[in-house]
């Protein structure tokens, strides 16, 4: 599966921000598909993922800011961030997986999230 994300950008602290994921292949239905993201100086963490069946899971600092959503009939998943702080300043990541993993087999490319205080 080939990954691409987007809706990055500039936001103002307490701003929102809607990142968007598109998967190819006839199969996105069956893959958990996660985001992660990766701040300056810092190791790669997870924020989110949602599973087939459509549960969701979250990072500690993230949960009850952010909500991921798949669209399976438009190969999407989608991370809506809202109260965003400059701690959630990084580069944020797709990725998919048959299963529920800590590392993800496929990856898309990052997109830019940058929280000015």
């Amino acid at each position: 599966v080939q990954l691409q994300a987007s809706g990055g950008g500039l936001v103002q602290a307490g701003g929102s921000l809607r990142l968007s994921c598109s998967a190819s292949g006839r199969t996105f239905s069956g893959y958990t598909m996660y985001w992660f993201r990766q701040a300056p100086g810092k190791e790669r963490e997870f924020v989110s993922g949602i599973i087939r069946d459509g549960r969701t899971y979250y990072a500690d600092s993230v949960r009850g800011r952010f909500t991921i959503s798949r669209d399976n009939a438009k190969n999407m998943v989608y991370l809506q961030m809202n109260s965003l702080n400059p701690e959630d300043t990084a580069v944020y990541y797709c990725a998919a997986d048959l299963n529920p993993t800590d590392n993800p087999r496929y990856w898309g490319q990052g997109t830019l999230v940058t929280v000015s205080s």
